[in-house]
């Protein structure tokens, strides 16, 4: 006896070796017989060399892929003829798995779950993904049987294939898309990085992780699905798992709450090695331009800034002039509490202003590394108070202040001030302080999915949008034949000329076809259009269900009753993806589902993604659209067009045309849109690449702090950069007689405490700016090491880390409110002739090459001061106190779900014990300055000398 081969829907779990006749399908079909032979010799052809991928590698994360732009009208036909090669190969691979069956049927239980390790251990031997594709699929296919009775199809191996080349497989509704998914899961899994399936709701996430968990644990693996307001420790266990189901959303903002941990316990993504989209236009097009925002109260309350305000209003001030011996403090011969400078924009405070400020907030130590955001605010305020002045640096209006170009006088709208001077400086003039929601994180789709080294997708409709899958994803789209053929009939669209009359005949149709029995499907793009046709039908008695945005809860219990005798379904823009509608008795024989579309999306796929839920799996079906020349879409795009045909015919209201060259008519027009969305997207990713190569380089530098790399050598070397970039600001005169020595001299004191005075310079120092750099530089680094000394090598750099995330992530947030000021304004400059991107890019540029140097000068100004006990290194603790955060995509999430997920505040960061005490080195001499003349009479200075 011979046994039904691959392609065809009674196929048996046992394969054969001898000939068959295949039956009709979409595609001519290849047998085992002549493949056994044939295929086992040309399996190199099959199977990638070693050394090689059979997927594309994307560039760097962050990019925009590198390939050129395909043009789909000219080279079509190659195209066509390059799919059909590769459908040809896909076939030929899913026929040689067929070969494979009896050798895994064979094995035990216990032997199917032993290949697993025997796959990684091959794996670690040097053989490549790719080598082991045909026994893994085998493996998954026999597991899948023993679990449910259930035989892959071909085509379903044809589109794991694809799924593991890291493309899009467009398979029909009803094809087994969660089957599919679970071959090159399990192939991309082994490695053990884990991988990720992204559907669209939480549902679906749910649904088919338990749909194939029988299948992974036969083989040894473990599965898990992430849920929204899942709590930390079972969402860590969730990404622990060898596969993990999820949200788009959720996989997004795990990527963004992982981003502002503050310790790596709190970090619950493991890699992005591979992932599988499902209905993956949905997410990667339809969902695109909606970015992904973490945002939260501000880190500072309003009532904090009104305190400091008050605070230095009482302190006095003193222009930084008095030139300083050596040895000396200018700021406490000054007598004032604080000194300013007005050319540099600096402030210095003296001892009695620290200790005014300790006195009013209750602080024992305001240079305790827990308290930085103190020092930062006591800055802005004295600058507030002595460096901008009202009517000249800003004005106030209508209870805001507003900042003064300084060139042109014009007021500068919607620009702020950053580090918390414009907040300092709204509370010195008593207005109101803006507390709104800050971002503290986001992120596009667009740029998440492109984290990931290797990207499949599964959809039934993609073909339409493969331009921009390629483009923007490097994806291409393959179209996986059915198993059967589709019986399902396409009518030509009814156009009428007004809506009532479309209406009446939607509601005549939907009637007709229940009062038969015939279940009804209707697509409506629209909640107000949903619940209007619900109205008309409530009006004839027709019992139906609605599902639209306000059902969402029923979503899946409503789609699944959509296929029995007699139900009329109302769905808004195919809500309810993923769910299959089988029809229930007796409906085969009354032509199947019939869907009625009564509008034309802007998009085609969206149509044929309505079309797509009937005629599943060879069942019978029926779909049409109605249409009105007054439809939103018609009338924009074609409307004169169709207008004037009907006209010409005098075509009475209630009379639909039923003609090809209005439905091209129409085609056109989705296709207008479609290119403009596409452009649309395209540009605001344009925008976001900007963001991502910075937020790359955010998250790269936090995470290597979380990591716990050494920092010794970086904080030198932004030592020393700092040190550059002060020299740089007070010599900028191209003639040494008019650089400001005195003020460079009060600013290194001000850093980290330099006694070097304004005559060693000059004395010492060949006046070149580059001897000047090297002399302070060497200075401030010998000072850091007697400062590490101090501490204790361990202690110093747990110190380190912890300044430099406090530092990093309050300064990453101000940028990016920043960069949003400045995303809202630039399209504006289009109007002087200046390209808005450009723009865009530069300014952002510049912004950022500002924000990497604050971030360094506050992290070196404050580990020159902070002031710590070893035994309160146990207490230091991030400073943040939880806070309700907000999750901005479509629907906001939970307000508690970042503590939930271990997000900002979720944990502190418990510091290593002191190290043991060190030994005493008692130095002879010890009362010799570092700048002073050596003791040993050699005539120069000690550093360089004896204290060398």
């Amino acid at each position: 006896m011979t046994e039904p081969l691959p392609f065809s829907r009674t196929a048996s779990p046992v394969s054969s070796s001898a000939a068959t006749t295949v039956p009709p399908g979409p595609l001519p079909l290849v047998t085992a017989t002549t493949l056994a032979g044939s295929v086992r010799s040309k399996i190199a052809t099959l199977v990638p060399s070693r050394g090689t991928t059979s997927f594309k590698a994307r560039g760097p994360p962050g990019t925009l892929s590198l390939m050129p732009s395909p043009d789909f009208g000219k080279f079509e036909k190659v195209l066509r003829f390059g799919e059909g090669r590769r459908l040809k190969r896909l076939q030929e691979q899913a026929a040689y798995i067929a070969t494979l069956e009896p050798d895994f049927q064979a094995l035990s239980d216990d032997a199917l779950r032993g290949k697993t390790a025997e796959f990684r251990q091959r794996l670690e031997n040097g053989e490549s993904l790719d080598e082991l594709l045909f026994e893994a699929f085998a493996a998954v296919r026999e597991a899948r049987w023993r679990e449910s009775q259930q035989r892959m199809f071909d085509v379903q191996m044809m589109g794991g294939i694809v799924l593991h080349e890291g493309d899009i497989a467009e398979m029909k509704t009803g094809e087994g898309k969660t089957f599919v998914a679970s071959t090159a899961l399990y192939l991309n899994a082994l490695p053990g990085n884990g991988v990720h399936l992204v559907t669209v709701n939480d549902y679906l996430a749910r649904r088919d992780a338990e749909w194939n968990r029988g299948v992974f644990e036969r083989l040894g693996m473990t599965v898990e699905a992430i849920q929204n307001m899942m709590p930390f420790d079972e969402r860590k266990r969730a990404y622990e798992a060898d596969v993990t189901y999820g949200t788009n959303s959720e996989f997004g903002f795990d990527y963004l709450r992982d981003n502002m941990a503050v310790a790596l316990d709190n970090i619950v993504q493991r890699s992005h090695a591979y992932a599988i989209v499902d209905e993956v236009d949905s997410i990667l097009i339809d969902e695109a331009r909606t970015p992904l925002i973490i945002s939260g109260e501000p880190e500072t309350a309003a009532r904090t800034y009104y305190d400091f305000a008050r605070i230095v209003r009482e302190l006095r001030g003193a222009p930084a002039t008095r030139k300083a011996a050596k040895g000396e403090d200018e700021t406490e011969l000054s007598g004032a509490d604080y000194l300013y400078d007005e050319k540099h924009k600096t402030v210095s405070p003296a001892q009695s202003a620290l200790d005014a400020v300790e006195r009013a907030l209750g602080v024992d130590n305001l240079y305790d590394p827990r308290n930085v955001q103190l020092v930062n605010h006591l800055t802005q305020a004295l600058k507030a108070q002595s460096l901008y002045k009202r009517d000249v640096d800003y004005v106030v209006q209508d209870g805001e202040v507003k900042i003064v170009d300084e060139y042109t006088g014009r007021i500068m709208e919607g620009r702020r001030w950053s580090e918390g001077l414009h907040q300092a400086i709204e509370a010195k003039e008593g207005v109101a302080i803006r507390e709104e929601n800050v971002t503290l994180a986001t992120i596009t789709l667009q740029n998440y999915f492109r984290l990931y080294e290797k990207l499949g997708g599964m959809t039934g409709t993609a073909k339409t949008e493969e331009k921009e899958f390629v483009e923007i994803y490097n994806l291409h789209v393959v179209e996986i034949p059915t198993n059967v053929p589709v019986a399902r009939i396409d009518q030509n669209d009814l156009i009428f000329k007004t809506k009532d009359a479309k209406w009446n005949a939607v509601v005549e149709d939907i009637v007709a076809r229940h009062e038969k029995g015939q279940p009804v499907l209707v697509g409506t793009i629209a909640v107000e259009t949903s619940e209007y046709l619900s109205e008309l039908l409530k009006r004839r008695g027709i019992p139906h269900n609605v599902l639209n945005a306000k059902e969402h809860e029923r979503e899946s219990e409503i789609i699944v009753d959509a296929g029995r005798a007699g139900a009329v379904t109302i769905a808004t823009n195919m809500a309810g993806r993923g769910v299959d509608i089988k029809l229930g008795e007796g409906v085969r024989e009354l032509g199947g589902l019939y869907v009625l579309g009564t509008e034309r999306h802007e998009s085609r796929r969206i149509d044929n993604q309505l079309r797509g839920r009937s005629g599943r799996q060879g069942d019978p079906g029926e779909t049409r659209f109605y249409l009105s020349a007054q439809d939103d879409l018609v009338r924009l795009f074609a409307g004169d067009r169709i207008h004037g045909i009907m006209n010409r015919f005098k075509i009475p209201d209630d009379q639909p045309m039923e003609a090809s060259i209005l439905s091209r008519q129409i085609e056109g027009a989705q296709k207008k849109v479609e290119e403009q969305n596409f452009v649309a997207r395209k540009n605001v990713l344009k925008y976001d690449d900007v963001m991502n190569s910075q937020r790359m380089v955010i998250y790269a530098q936090r995470r290597s702090v979380l990591d716990g790399d050494d920092t010794s050598e970086e904080i030198r070397n932004w030592i020393a950069d700092v040190v550059e970039r002060n020299v740089a600001l007070f010599t900028e005169s191209a003639e040494p007689e008019e650089w400001d020595l005195d003020g460079l001299v009060a600013q290194m004191n001000a850093l980290y405490g330099s006694d070097i005075t304004v005559d060693e310079l000059r004395e010492e120092v060949e006046q070149t700016r580059d001897a000047i750099v090297e002399e302070f530089t060497e200075d401030a680094l010998d000072t850091y090491t007697e400062r590490e000394q101090s501490f204790g090598a361990e202690l110093m750099r747990e110190i380190e880390r912890y300044v430099i995330l406090q530092v990093v992530d309050t300064r990453w947030r101000e940028h990016l409110e920043s960069m949003d000021y400045l995303r809202e304004g630039v399209h504006l400059r289009a109007m002087a002739q200046k390209d808005p991107l450009v723009e865009y890019r530069g300014e952002g540029h510049a912004m950022f090459e500002e924000l990497s140097s604050v971030i360094r000068e506050e992290v070196v100004l404050t580990l020159f001061h902070v002031e710590i006990a070893q035994e309160d290194a146990q207490a230091l603790q991030p400073a943040e106190a939880p806070q309700a955060l907000s999750y901005e995509h479509e629907t906001p999430a939970g307000a508690d779900a970042i503590a939930a997920a271990g997000g900002l505040a979720a944990g502190a960061t418990a510091l290593a014990p002191p190290p043991p005490p060190q030994r005493q080195v008692v130095k002879e001499h010890a009362d010799v300055g570092r700048n002073d003349p050596c003791w040993c009479g050699s005539g120069k200075k000690f550093k360089k000398c004896h204290g060398a």
